[in-house]
């Protein structure tokens, strides 16, 4: 995924939560903007440690390797209606 898509989800107004995956299976949640750092290279993300206070540890990921960026609302995206006949 570009960098700038990946930022695009951080930077929203308001932030919503979101998990992002990654090419090898793993996903991320990132609850709050400032848990995660884009850049042309890397996107560092912050694992939280439950209490929302600093994270314990973090995660590096090319952008190329996320697969898909997925809101945490609990919503899931409906698939296009069917054609009536």
């Amino acid at each position: 995924m570009r960098p700038d898509d990946i930022k695009a989800h951080q930077k929203r107004q308001p932030f919503r939560a979101i998990r992002i995956y990654v090419s090898d299976g793993s996903a991320y949640e990132v609850r709050h903007p400032e848990m995660m750092f884009v850049t042309r290279t890397e996107v560092i993300i912050g694992l939280d440690n439950g209490n929302g206070d600093l994270p314990e540890r973090s995660v590096y990921c090319d952008p190329i390797h996320v697969t898909r960026i997925e809101p945490l609302d609990g919503r899931k995206r409906k698939p296009p209606a069917k054609p009536r006949r």
